[in-house]
């Protein structure tokens, strides 16, 4: 799959790798791959995440990133669900932390795999969100798998990306209507091989 990569795509990845190398993580998650995205200059998702303003919001998706791992990567819906239950999730983390450190349950403090010989595995989220920039790739008619189509991707897959990245405004739709205009989404099957293999 990753010869239908475009130039950007591949790069985007990479710096997905980089990001998880720099956090000190012992996989490659969503969030990389988002946070890579944001790195990006020229293309089209680098268009959309600016005419979204998500690069003026740095610090706040950060921000949202490091509560929902310090909440061991449960998304505002899973606390809102478990509060509608009787558990209060944030009393539950203030407890665990006071007994073990802060950032207890934070998913990238476990399971470290890979350290020793330098290579990350990709979570099985982020493998998710390969196939699927693929899936939607081929939904449109591209030929080819380019860094719009990973960002479109993150924000079809359930979870915390696509829950913070909502809550920031960068929905599907509105990702999509950046990247391909008002009309899109709308019986337009635009975006005909636009993307090219680099």
């Amino acid at each position: 799959m990753f010869e239908r990569f475009t130039r950007g795509a591949r790069a985007t990845v990479k710096g997905a790798v980089a990001q998880a190398e720099r956090a000190g993580a012992g996989s490659v998650t969503e969030e990389h791959l988002l946070l890579a995205l944001l790195e990006q200059e020229g293309g089209r998702a680098a268009f959309a995440v600016t005419a979204l303003g998500l690069h003026d919001r740095r610090a706040s998706l950060d921000a949202a990133f490091a509560e929902a791992r310090r909440r061991g990567g449960l998304t505002r819906a899973d606390t809102d669900a478990l509060a509608g239950i009787g558990i209060d999730l944030g009393a539950i983390v203030s407890r665990v932390e006071g007994a073990h450190g802060e950032g207890a349950l934070d998913a990238d403090r476990r399971g470290r795999r890979g350290w020793w010989s330098g290579h990350r595995p990709f979570t099985p989220g982020a493998k998710t969100v390969l196939e699927n920039a693929l899936r939607v790739a081929l939904g449109r008619g591209d030929r080819f798998i380019g860094e719009e189509h990973l960002l479109l991707a993150l924000t079809a897959k359930p979870g915390v990306v696509a829950d913070v990245l909502a809550e920031h405004g960068a929905t599907y739709t509105a990702v999509q209507r950046a990247l391909y205009g008002p009309d899109a989404g709308r019986g337009d099957a635009g975006g005909q091989g636009h993307a090219q293999a680099g």
